[in-house]
């Protein structure tokens, strides 16, 4: 059994519980963040709560804990959780009680729901994924909100071709991210990546910083029909660290293997994650 902290208390999973008049449950509204151990260490903890502090700022959203606040709660309830050899952190800050069930009154409550980690197929690792794109533009892309109505449609398509992420392609068929995931595409020596009308990653900022030095990085839209240009193509998250795509909607990336530049930059931010959990990045 877990330990969540809920609204000033900490409990036991099953009875974590919020009220059914909270506007995040009747309106979906509300943000949250995510982000995994390494070594029990929370990765870029300050940077996800700057973030959940950012998509509160997006929507109207009023929080009564501060950073430094809500980043000890977070190792609080990771304490509380030992039994744990690392762990996924979910962050939640509810929209509250509304009279009217929709006006935000600034009474959200934080939630911090600590559960193991769950390791993903080797197989995305080592022989690649599938992912394809769906014409979707999420609603204020900067703010991850708990309203997720359009990543659950589109991961619902993704999984039924097979494929492990759907990328949202806007009106001018620019490829933007995935449901849950950053996109970055090689060709060449060019590393690139989207600049903006995104959730700005923290996977994303780490690989950024780690290939600057290896790779010519591009910031900037990739059209959907660029894609056969493509070199080689890799999504990033904090779950997911980093994939090998190897095939997007019916067209093979590449050789159909994860390529010689993406196997790079997963050798570097393993090398990197093992460092940060012992403590030899602050």
């Amino acid at each position: 059994m877990d330990t969540y902290y809920i609204d000033g208390k900490f409990v036991d999973d099953e009875n974590a519980l919020i009220s059914a008049k909270d506007i995040t449950v009747l309106r979906g509204f509300g943000v949250f963040d995510f982000l995994i151990t390494y070594n029990h260490r929370p990765f870029f903890i300050k940077e996800h709560v700057a973030r959940l502090e950012n998509s509160a700022r997006e929507i109207g959203l009023t929080l009564q804990h501060s950073n430094e606040q809500i980043c000890d709660i977070v190792v609080q309830t990771i304490e509380k959780n030992p039994h744990h050899t690392e762990s996924n952190i979910r962050i939640v800050y509810t929209g509250g009680v509304s009279p009217d069930g929709v006006t935000p009154q600034g009474n959200g409550i934080l939630m911090v729901m600590v559960t193991p980690k769950h390791e993903l197929p080797t197989w995305w690792y080592t022989k690649g994924a599938k992912i394809i794109t769906i014409d979707i533009e999420r609603f204020i892309p900067t703010s991850k909100s708990t309203n997720y109505l359009s990543a659950v449609f589109a991961q619902q398509k993704a999984h039924k071709t097979g494929a492990v992420e759907a990328i949202y392609k806007d009106r001018e068929n620019r490829l933007l991210e995935g449901t849950t995931t950053n996109l970055f595409c090689f060709k060449g020596n060019k590393l690139i990546t989207p600049p903006d009308n995104i959730l700005p990653g923290i996977t994303r900022s780490v690989v950024l910083n780690l290939t600057k030095d290896h790779y010519e990085i591009e910031l900037r839209h990739i059209n959907a029909d660029e894609l056969k240009e493509m070199d080689e193509i890799f999504i990033t998250a904090s779950n997911k660290e980093i994939v090998p795509v190897i095939q997007m909607d019916e067209m093979a990336i590449g050789n159909g293997k994860p390529g010689d530049k993406t196997c790079s930059v997963m050798e570097m931010f393993k090398k990197y994650t093992q460092d940060y959990g012992q403590g030899k990045i602050t």
